[in-house]
Formats: C-alpha cells, structure tokens, sequence
C-alpha cells in the first residue's frame, strides 16, 4: 500500500508540475504576442501617420498660398477635442480628418486654388467640390475612426446652411464640427491669394457670432477657453 500510495504521489507532483510548467509557458506566449501586438500596432500607427501626411503635403504643393492649413487646423482641432474631454482614441481620429480635411482639393485646378482674386459662381461650386472628392479617396481606407465621413462633413453647418449635403444638428458628426470651427479660425487667422490675413480675432468673432447656429456651441465654447487662456495650439 505504501509503494502505491508513493507512486500515485509522485504522479500527482510530476503531473502538477507539467501543469504549473504548461500555465507558466502559456502565460509567457500570451505575454509575447501582446508585446508583439502592441509593437505591431505602434509601427502601423507610425506607418499611417506619414503616409496623412504625405497625402497632406501633395495638397500643399497645388496650393502654396494655405501650406500649413491643414496642420495648423490639425493643431486647434485637436485642442478643442481634448479640452471637450473626448477620448485620446477620439482625438487621435480628430486629428487624423483634419490633415486631411482638404485632400479633396487635389481634384481641382490649381489655377482656381491660387487664383488671386475672388471666384466666380462655377469656380466656387468647384471649390465645394473638394469634400466629395476627398471622401472618394478615403471612403475605402481602413481608418479606426470616421475619417472619411469627418471630410465630407467638415463644410456643413448646424442650422442646415452647409454643403455638400446640407446636413443640420447631430447628424453631422461630431468629428466634423470640430473640423468646421478649426477650419474657420484658422482660415481667417490667414493670409488668402485673394485677401490678407483677417486676423486671430476676427476668426474667433466670427464663430462667436455664429455659434449654436452655424457652429456647435459646445465646440466653439472650447475654442473659445483655449484662446482666452493665451494657450494657442499654433506656437510651439
């Protein structure tokens, strides 16, 4: 009884040992893979980050007069979005549309772009057709958030009075009204071909004027705590 007693012992520390040993390999191997994942993930990220701004800086070469446009729009959206409190997930995504909110204008002449004067009716339809343009290029890219509906939204107003949709309310994204009060700030803080730079406060009077109208007030009240506290996103 004794020999059995022993053997069936000794059998239960071996197999407790294989299955501690088993559980410990595991663990390692799961350890591994979300250290590979993460490594993985980082290097997409960076992979994804310079190809937006790759794809940001081919429209800068049709348009010199707004270089920089789209990050100095990048840099405020991003601002509003934290100070809204939105998820670094959600910023991340903020971020990304707004260096890319103008792609679209790739699609149109460059002699309307930088034309040093103001449009005329067809050019200025052709100008609102970089939204729609841009979400074609994007609307099959695999981005973790809604980069492409965020473009194609970016011109579209609150009360209804935007294009290319005419969309009003909380059907346009939120990730679009950010665009939109980034855009026109930024905008006007700059020099045009047409027109010199209006100035940082005529920017922000103008979304001020309009805001639970054209631009979510929510959005604008951000903007607005931004500047007041002398912390603008455009100096380094």
């Amino acid at each position: 009884m004794t020999s059995v007693s022993g053997s069936a012992g000794a059998k239960y520390a071996v197999a407790n040992w294989v299955d501690i040993t088993d559980r410990k390999v595991a663990e390692r191997a799961r350890e591994n893979a979300e250290r590979l994942l993460t490594e993985t993930n980082a290097k997409l990220q960076d992979t994804v980050g310079g190809i937006v701004i790759s794809m940001a800086k081919v429209v800068e070469t049709r348009d010199p007069y707004t270089a920089g446009h789209q990050e100095r729009v990048a840099r405020l959206a991003v601002a509003i979005a934290a100070e809204m409190g939105l998820s670094e997930e959600q910023i991340q995504g903020v971020g990304v549309a707004a260096v890319l909110h103008d792609l679209g204008k790739i699609d149109i002449p460059a002699e309307i772009l930088s034309k040093p004067s103001r449009l005329k009716e067809k050019e200025y339809s052709l100008i609102q057709d970089h939204c729609v343009a841009g979400y074609e290029i994007l609307k099959n890219v695999d981005f973790p958030w809604p980069v492409a509906q965020a473009v194609l939204q970016h011109h579209e107003r609150k009360d209804g009075s935007g294009y290319p949709n005419s969309l009003s309310g909380d059907d346009i994204l939120l990730e679009a009204r950010i665009l939109a009060v980034s855009d026109v700030v930024e905008a006007m803080s700059s020099h045009r071909p047409y027109r010199p730079s209006l100035g940082l406060e005529q920017g922000l009077a103008e979304v001020s004027l309009y805001r639970g109208s054209r631009f979510d007030e929510r959005v604008v009240d951000a903007c607005m705590a931004i500047f007041a506290r002398g912390e603008s996103p455009w100096t380094e």
